[in-house]
Formats: structure tokens, sequence, C-alpha cells
């Protein structure tokens, strides 16, 4: 598996997946990288809405072990040169190396793998559905779609994390695979709504509102004010906050329990950037829809050097984390 690629393409997840045992690391980083493949895909604005899903549709199937790879990389070539950003160009051009890394991977591990990009390519042709025409300010209908969304391009992640993890790991952890198959659907959910949050924003100047339409016309507000009014918006906005927080809560609950050290770091990480960006993001307050709030590099740093010196200790994450909410 190409780290070079990895790393450029990931500014977190790699941090995690340095951490983790070998036997882990390249599952987790090819399923990563298809992952990043279909979203890159799907995110190809000079493309036609109904080509880019005809193509996630084949990529898909290419992964799925259904449609030929030579058909596939051919296609997904149309896209390599409209890709402004080099590590995109790259990570497209690696795809006949992933798709052979994928056909050569041990059974179950492939499996794995192809199960949980089914349900992420299916949330993002559900995104291309939802939005199809930039020009027209669309927002999800319902709670229900919202937690949907999460759950089918991150939630179905902690959900594979923790398959591969009982298989791949002595001991993995004090519960049951179905408590921690929950406690990482959770965590997984919580993580994609903090990049809703996050980058609420720039979704918004693209015509896609991730906020519950029906939440919206309970403070009579349309999805195409809230950029202009966004104080009515802040109600909203913070409840999901808080959503996303408990969430976190839940991947803490998840980390406590794993035994090895270096697979709890790599499954703690997250979660402690996240509580950090989510108290940026809370601190900013309707300023946030403005700029992009990220957890400035050297935090990031030395949140890992802290884990690093102490062994990774529970209680020295239970203190970052808490620390990180001020």
């Amino acid at each position: 598996m190409d780290a070079e690629i990895l790393r450029s393409v990931s500014r977190s997840f790699y941090l995690s997946i340095r951490f983790l045992p070998a036997q882990l690391r390249e599952p987790i980083a090819l399923a990563y990288l298809l992952a990043r493949t279909t979203d890159t895909v799907a995110d190809t604005a000079q493309i036609s809405g109904s080509v880019r899903m005809e193509t996630l549709k084949l990529l898909s199937n290419g992964i799925q072990g259904t449609a030929s790879r030579d058909v596939v990389v051919g296609l997904i070539a149309s896209f390599v040169s409209l890709q402004e950003n080099a590590s995109e160009r790259q990570l497209l051009e690696s795809l006949p190396d992933c798709l052979a890394c994928l056909e050569g991977m041990e059974h179950a591990d492939r499996n794995d793998i192809r199960l949980v990009l089914e349900k992420i390519t299916r949330g993002q042709m559900l995104d291309l559905q939802r939005f199809d025409n930039p020009q027209e300010m669309r927002a999800l209908s319902t709670a229900a779609d919202l937690e949907e969304y999460t759950y089918l391009v991150a939630g179905c992640v902690g959900e594979f994390w923790t398959r591969l993890c009982f298989r791949h790991v002595h001991r993995f952890s004090s519960r049951t695979e179905d408590q921690m198959l929950a406690l990482g659907k959770r965590y997984g959910m919580a993580l994609q709504l903090i990049n809703v949050l996050r980058d609420a924003g720039s979704d918004l100047r693209a015509g896609r509102c991730y906020f519950p339409e029906h939440e919206l016309n309970a403070v009579h507000l349309i999805p195409s004010q809230i950029l202009s009014e966004p104080e009515r918006f802040q109600p909203i906005y913070r409840t999901w906050l808080e959503t996303a927080k408990a969430g976190l809560t839940s991947g803490m609950e998840y980390s406590h329990t794993i035994k090895n050290r270096r697979v709890r770091a790599a499954t703690v990480l997250p979660a402690l950037i996240g509580v950090r960006t989510l108290a940026l993001l809370e601190a900013s307050g309707p300023e946030a829809l403005q700029c992009t709030v990220k957890v400035p590099r050297r935090e990031v740093r030395a949140i890992i050097l802290s884990l690093a010196l102490t062994m990774v200790s529970r209680r020295k994450m239970d203190a970052i984390f808490d620390q990180a909410k001020l």
C-alpha cells in the first residue's frame, strides 16, 4: 500500500493508521483509499451528476468484483486530468494497484472491505441524487435522513474497524463483538457529523444543506437564509453539536475497552481531535459558517506525543478529552 498517497489524501486518518499493527494497517488503508477514490469521482464537479452516478455505479461493481477491472480503470482515467489537486490525480491513477491488492486480500478481509465500500458508495450516490442541481439549494428532509447519511459514509466504517480488530487482534476488547459494533457505529456517525458541522458553510454555498428541513421549518427558516441569518440557525446547529459530542463519548467508551495499546491509540485519536474541533466550532458561533475551522497541527502533534509518553493510558486519554472541550 502506497504510504505517500495515503498521507497526501488524509490529514488525520493517516495518523491513526500509522499506529496500527501490520495485520490491520493494510486492509484498513486499502479500504480508505478505495473510499477516497469513490469520493473523488462523486465530487468531480466538472462532470455532470448523471455521468458521475453511472461511473460511481461501475466503480462500485468493480470493487465488488462484478465488473471488468480494465473497463473500470479505463473509465476512471477520464477523471484524472480533471483533478486540480495532484494528490487526487495520483489517487485515481493508483486505482489499478488498489483493485489488484483487493483481489489478493485474505478472503474475510476482502469481503469486509467490499461490504463497507458498498455502503459508502450507496451514501455517495444518495448525495448525488439529493443534490443534483448546485444552482438549487436543497436540504435533507428529516433527522433520519441525516442519520442514514452519517451511517452509510462513516458509521459502517466503525463496524468495519470492529470486525477486523476482533479477527486480527488477540483479546481485542473486554466487551462483546455486538456491543463494540454498536459503539463503533455511533462513533463513526459522530465523526461524520463533525464533518457536516465543520463544512456546513461551504456545503451551503454549494447548494447542499444536511440539516433537516423539518427542523428549519420549525424556526421559520429556509436553507437559503442560513448564511444570511446565521443567528436564527444557531439553535439547530448547537443541537447537532451536542449529538456529535454524545457520539464521541461512545468513541471514548469504545477506546477504553481496547487492550492493545497501539490499536487503542489509533482508535482514540479521532475522538480527541474531534472533541477539540467541536469546541472550536462552538466557540466560533455563527462565524463557523464563514471560515474553515481546523485543529492546528501543533495541537494534534501534542496529543500524539502525550499518548505516546503515557503509553496510551486510559487516564491520560480522558484528561486530553476533557481538556479539549475547553
